[in-house]
């Protein structure tokens, strides 16, 4: 009799334990969904991977996170219609940037749901999927590319013109403090403690759309 209480209570305990990741697992989730959806990407893709292709893409990025054309955004949605208006004037100042250093590469500007691999910037880890980014193809477009978050602006531009590496813009841990709250934050701040539940959630997600086709 004993023996039987004890297995009834183990295994009560292993369906609580089993209940709880199921519903933490659920909230991490439907928080990663959350977050995916109230951002806005920047996504500029150099021409080729020479030393001045991927020169050119770089200051293409200083010169779009100087021009602030997002500051006046209220929330994403307006972000994203300043972006679908604006997607010649983001073209001509990135080819503006292109001729003034002797380039003639066609550019392109296209505001596009885009896959995106674990991408780390500062001191953040966007998680992978998809999301709306502002694409910028700069020629063929078939060099290594730069990405950040434009809304909310959470990259300042280069200090220094005259140096392009990567390093020299900043994240603005101010904007990421006021624009995601504390449970974002965490995920952002420390990708490996949600990675795996990511990935199941993720599959389930798609196990669960081929099943409705």
């Amino acid at each position: 009799m004993r023996r039987s209480t004890e297995i009834i209570m183990a295994a009560g305990l292993a369906l609580a334990i089993l209940i709880s990741n199921a519903g933490s697992l659920i909230c991490d989730g439907m928080k990663l969904d959350e977050l995916r959806g109230s951002v806005l990407r920047l996504h500029i893709l150099a021409n080729s991977d020479s030393e001045l292709d991927q020169e050119l893409k770089l200051k293409v990025r200083d010169e779009l996170l100087r021009c602030g054309i997002f500051e006046a955004a209220d929330g994403l949605a307006e972000a994203e219609e300043i972006a679908e208006d604006r997607l010649n004037d983001i073209a001509d100042i990135a080819e503006a940037v292109l001729r003034e250093n002797g380039c003639t590469d066609d550019v392109t500007a296209e505001l596009a749901d885009v896959d995106f691999d674990d991408r780390t910037y500062g001191d953040i880890t966007m998680p992978s999927g998809r999301y709306k980014a502002l694409r910028i193809k700069l020629g063929k477009a078939e060099g290594h590319n730069w990405w950040c978050v434009m809304y909310p602006p959470l990259c300042l531009p280069a200090v220094c013109e005259s140096d392009n590496e990567e390093g020299t813009v900043t994240d603005d841990k101010t904007a990421e403090e006021s624009f995601f709250d504390e449970k974002e934050l965490d995920m952002l701040r420390k990708p490996r403690k949600y990675k795996v539940r990511f990935a199941i959630w993720d599959k389930i997600k798609s196990a669960v759309k081929e099943k409705d086709v």
